[in-house]
């Protein structure tokens, strides 16, 4: 116990990294236990072929025209509250929310479950992990 608060002494720096990680995992653990209410890209086709989820891309504009999933709908995070229409005619299917690595879409989801929309997923790893699976990707011409 003594050489484990000698090496805290000299190396607070060091110490204090791995406490603010230590506490960062845990956070995402407890926020989202189990991750029930986000899917792996393997799950999101599943859902997309068998239950007709809608694709909701909350990137922005440029971000969606360089590469996105096919059929996706395009709604930018910072105007998603006010775009929520869009998506009303799509209430009773399930929907999968895409950003690039899985974190502004977590924001789409909250939103949407506070809206009343039930069946609600997120991507797990964004487009980062659609694109690492060799999944396909619809890209605009230049």
């Amino acid at each position: 116990m003594e050489q484990i608060l000698e090496f805290a002494g000299n190396h607070t720096l060091l110490v204090s990294a791995f406490l603010v990680v230590l506490s960062a995992l845990i956070w995402n653990l407890v926020a989202n236990p189990g991750g029930k209410n986000s899917v792996d890209p393997m799950a999101a086709t599943s859902l997309i072929n068998h239950d007709d989820a809608v694709v909701v891309d909350v990137r922005s504009m440029a971000e969606f025209k360089e590469g996105h999933i096919v059929n996706a709908i395009n709604i930018p995070l910072n105007g998603f509250g006010n775009s929520l229409k869009q998506l009303e005619k799509h209430r009773d299917k399930p929907i999968v929310a895409v950003c690039r690595s899985g974190s502004r879409s977590g924001s789409a989801c909250n939103m949407l479950r506070k809206n009343g929309f039930e069946n609600v997923k997120n991507l797990r790893g964004g487009m980062m992990a659609w694109e690492s699976a060799n999944l396909p990707v619809k890209r605009k011409r230049k």
